[in-house]
């Protein structure tokens, strides 16, 4: 159910079955520290919903592989990032164009932590301009208990970490440099920091958490759970409606 590979002859019908929903992955090209490639959170995002994608039969938008991803700074090469509102911007005209194709569920699947700011503003801006649009902002790290605990487990400010490190080895290897992976820990210094400050600032070599424990072996466990749930949240939300039918564009009278 890949929106690029379908025809304007058959999407009509793809939305008919799936409720209106599509799913639009949001992803990143940025520094993954020394042992993996800078396009981990893109390829994270295409896999897992193409993975949901087949499971519930809703029709995915074609990955987005940049992202708000200045935090990372210029201390290392690698980031190519949006601006916020850039990608506010394109988020914006993307649901715009998604609606008139059909779409009125849209499932906003994010792996990258800082694009949820500018995601959720780009949230705002659709339902305010189509009432009978709804839009769902999901983070992929924190769909459910168990998936947010894993990533969770060797930091809160993580990145590069134990969790994307195994979830690459399993899913996508040629991503990882497993010699390097083994050297590359790097600790959260950002307990009780009172600012958030940029990873130049926080991490030695871009890493946070510990990507020496990663293995493929957590990580197809730890994908199979993200699948299952993301999918499971996606076929509650397609049974959904506004808890009022009211429309701005009618009276309430």
């Amino acid at each position: 159910m890949l929106w690029s590979e379908r025809t304007w002859a058959e999407i009509p019908a793809d939305l008919d079955a799936a409720g209106h929903a599509a799913i639009l992955p949001v992803g990143a090209t940025e520094q993954h520290g020394p042992h993996m490639g800078t396009g981990m959170d893109a390829v994270l995002a295409d896999l897992l919903c193409k993975a949901v994608s087949e499971r519930t039969k809703v029709p995915m938008l074609p990955t987005m592989f940049y992202g708000c991803s200045i935090g990372h700074s210029r201390r290392w090469p690698g980031t190519i990032a949006l601006q916020p509102i850039t990608l506010i911007n394109l988020v914006k005209d993307i649901g715009d164009w998604a609606y008139h194709s059909g779409v009125r569920r849209l499932f906003m699947v994010n792996t990258h932590v800082t694009n949820a700011a500018p995601l959720r503003c780009a949230l705002e801006m659709l339902r305010a301009e189509h009432d009978d649009m709804m839009v769902a902002l999901v983070n992929s790290a924190t769909v459910s208990k168990r998936v947010r605990e894993f990533h969770f487990a060797d930091g809160d400010d993580w990145h590069a970490n134990d969790a994307e490190t195994a979830l690459m080895l399993a899913r996508a290897p040629e991503m990882v440099r497993p010699d390097v992976q083994k050297e590359a820990d790097d600790p959260d210094r950002t307990d009780g920091l009172v600012f958030a400050h940029p990873v130049n600032r926080t991490s030695l070599n871009g890493v946070t958490g510990t990507p020496s424990h990663g293995t493929a072996e957590n990580g197809n466990i730890w994908f199979d759970w993200m699948v299952e749930d993301l999918s499971e949240l996606i076929l509650k939300g397609l049974k959904e409606n506004p808890p009022l039918e009211h429309s701005y564009f009618e009276s309430s009278g």
